[in-house]
């Protein structure tokens, strides 16, 4: 499992400055009250298990890289820790409203949670921009195997949001979060 996330950190894609890898994100400071997490404080953004170990929210980054595409790639990633660990709460708290009334916690988990040697793979993705946002799309595959040892494949597409340094925007807005996730199983 840890394979799988040091390979998915290997599809960083460019960063604002031209230089690719998987080099570790700029981090900027300690999660405080004046920095929360893309999670934020969403009940129910703990792991399977409910004892909220360990934490997965994106790590902050500086100002620069978390406006661009580092920022976007920081959140899937995140997301793709939490669900090879099993931490099904984790990566639910992470999708937007309208997409976790969709899955209630306990279905989002059950997509997973009879899978084993679960890989999430999410190739490099498109930014774009639009009426004071940007949006970051990408591909999401995840793979394991069912209870009879057959494979299983979910696939589908994750777009993030991010407000463009607008006036009035709460910190939440300015930060990148999911605006949409669809999933769906194949065998």
């Amino acid at each position: 499992m840890a394979l799988s996330c040091l390979a998915l950190a290997a599809c960083e894609q460019k960063n604002g400055d031209g230089a690719t890898g998987a080099s570790a994100p700029e981090a900027a400071s300690p999660v405080t009250p004046e920095h929360p997490s893309p999670a934020g404080d969403v009940a129910g953004a703990t792991n399977h298990a409910d004892n909220g170990a360990p934490d997965l929210r994106p790590p902050l980054l500086t100002p620069e890289a978390e406006r661009g595409v580092k920022g976007a790639r920081n959140v899937l990633l995140s997301f793709a820790r939490a669900i090879e660990l099993g931490d099904y709460g984790q990566a639910w708290a992470m999708l937007g409203p309208a997409d976790r009334e969709k899955w209630t916690k306990a279905a989002f988990a059950g997509m997973f949670s009879d899978l084993d040697d679960i890989a999430v793979a999410m190739p490099d993705g498109s930014m774009e921009g639009a009426a004071g946002s940007s949006y970051y799309s990408a591909p999401i595959s995840v793979t394991g195997r069912d209870a009879e040892g057959r494979p299983v494949r979910i696939e589908g597409e994750a777009v993030l949001r991010r407000v463009n340094d607008i006036e009035g925007a709460s910190p939440e807005q300015l930060r990148w979060h999911f605006e949409t996730v669809t999933l769906s199983a194949t065998h």
